[in-house]
């Protein structure tokens, strides 16, 4: 498939304005009078400590927990690996002694915690009365339920001991300053890994709303514990967060721009459609190659040459048992949808490098895509029913693998029209 450099190159600027070592920099707290501890979660928590560490000027201690593959190296803070998308006893572990790590604090101290999307999995605390296992029954059920992301955090962060502000209010009286990398659609920092470090107002009665809306089984313990004041979640008014301070330094909005301006430098004008896009991947492709036909037949609303960008989280109802993404179903939707338009040619991809559970961070895709797939006795639509679409792309040899990226600002999709 042609344009594959065109949207590697896309992709890279949008990385790289999300690079830690560039964004942290910029955003460094005053020194403390006593310690600096630095906390973390994230998939790019290991690359934000390491730039901490180079940026910091004096003594630093701490502990951060990211994806098996997504550390690096730190002199002076530790790195746990631990899984997602589904959580693990590393990562239990995990959520344990950055608990401990923050006990005992005074109010001369100075707490750095570095959060990335990613967090929720690589947290798992689970209060009295569930275990690990129901937690990681619970991330399934949300996983596979097609709920946006803000509603499945608003469930996870009142059935845990450490998301929702509680890693915060641990440290207290020391001052908490979050860094914090947004792959949220809306940027709400509190929604962000859960918020660990950043609470709202959102209450477990939210929660269960979300739970009969989108008729997510949940573990009986876990329904249990929503039904308990023991549930309820910290409030921003609570005076442990007194004086606590919290920074966004890198979104899907500031990476779009940046990759809008690479496509005009390689003389192709650029849309931001939107920096929010929430919905199911297959529903949302439709939107998307809808509008990509009508720049191509009739040149509206956009005039040719034009690549149409935007980010948010899109979401996968599971029906079948095949392997993928939100970005490879988006992609493998859109290239049923643009089968023999000549002239579209398109690219989704996880700014983090990781799409769903496989190695790529997403896919290629183009007019011909399906015809390829069909040339060699695959059925596209039997793929994407099956919510198959890494299948699919690995098929034509048109997955893109760029590794882990060492930030996470959410998805970034590009449509070209020529």
């Amino acid at each position: 498939m042609q344009d594959k450099k065109f949207f590697t190159t896309l992709f890279n600027a949008a990385v790289e304005a999300a690079d830690p070592e560039r964004t942290i920099a910029a955003h460094l707290p005053q020194k403390p009078k006593g310690r600096t501890i630095v906390i973390g979660a994230g998939k790019g928590s290991a690359q934000m400590a390491s730039a901490f560490e180079k940026a910091w000027d004096g003594p630093l201690e701490g502990l951060v927990v990211t994806r098996y593959g997504f550390g690096a190296p730190c002199k002076h803070i530790e790195i746990i690996e631990a899984s997602h998308p589904v959580p693990d006893a590393a990562g239990l572990v995990a959520s344990r002694r950055l608990l401990e790590t923050v006990s005992g604090l005074t109010s001369d101290d100075l707490v750095v915690a570095l959060i990335s999307g990613g967090g929720s999995a690589l947290l798992p605390s689970p209060p009295e009365g569930m275990t690990l296992e129901d937690e990681i029954a619970v991330n399934k059920v949300l996983l596979a339920s097609g709920a946006p992301i803000s509603a499945m955090n608003a469930v996870r962060k009142h059935l845990s001991t450490i998301k929702g502000g509680r890693l915060a209010a641990a440290a207290h009286p020391a001052r908490v300053f979050s860094l914090i990398v947004s792959d949220i659609p809306g940027d709400n920092p509190a929604f962000v890994a859960s918020g660990p470090t950043v609470t709202d107002d959102t209450t477990r009665n939210d929660a269960l709303r979300i739970v009969e809306r989108y008729n997510l089984d949940l573990p009986k313990a876990a329904l249990a514990h929503l039904q308990s004041e023991k549930a309820d979640a910290p409030k921003p008014s609570d005076a442990v967060f007194a004086g606590h301070e919290h920074h966004l330094i890198a979104s899907a909005a500031v990476s779009l721009e940046a990759a809008a301006k690479a496509a005009r430098n390689l003389g192709v004008e650029a849309v931001v459609l939107s920096d929010a896009i929430e919905g199911e991947a297959r529903e949302v492709a439709h939107v998307h190659a809808a509008l990509a036909k009508q720049v191509l037949f009739k040149n509206q609303p956009f005039a040719k040459p034009v690549v149409i960008l935007s980010g948010g989280e899109t979401t996968v109802t599971v029906r079948g048992k095949g392997k993928g993404g939100r970005n490879s179903e988006f992609l493998l939707s859109l290239a049923i949808d643009i089968d023999g338009a000549d002239g579209i040619s398109a690219f989704a991809a996880d700014t983090d490098g990781i799409d769903g559970s496989e190695d790529n961070a997403g896919a290629f895709a183009d007019s011909t895509s399906i015809a390829r797939l069909l040339a060699k006795g695959h059925d596209a639509s039997a793929y994407l029913n099956g919510n198959d679409a890494w299948t699919a792309f690995n098929a034509i040899d048109d997955l893109f693998v760029p590794g882990p990226t060492g930030t996470n600002v959410n998805d970034l999709r590009a449509i070209l029209i020529r």
